[in-house]
């Protein structure tokens, strides 16, 4: 499977401003965000395995009881790619609807 290439700093930028959730470290994004119960953390992960299966694209996630903690990076092209950003936006899509 090709993989998309890697970001300009000005694609990134443009990307980031539909994200605000989203930081950038470096070369990855970076979310934290909590969610009402250990429980319903584990639901938001496994709807975003779901997601990152589809993708062939998987985030690094700590949990912590309800706090989760996602980064996102393309390790094949050292940096950001079109992958992380719809991935990004996907993972926003499941804790905004689980619940």
């Amino acid at each position: 499977m090709s993989r998309p290439p890697r970001l300009t700093e000005d694609e990134i930028a443009t990307g980031l401003t539909a994200l605000p959730e989203w930081t950038r470290e470096g070369d990855s994004l970076t979310r934290t965000a909590e969610t009402a119960s250990f429980p319903t953390a584990i639901r938001v992960v496994d709807a975003v395995a779901v997601t990152a299966e589809q993708l062939d694209h998987h985030p690094d996630i700590d949990i912590r009881w309800r706090t989760l903690r996602f980064v996102l990076s393309t390790h094949s092209a050292g940096g950001l790619t079109s992958l992380d950003l719809t991935l990004a936006a996907r993972i926003d899509e499941a804790l905004s609807t689980v619940s």
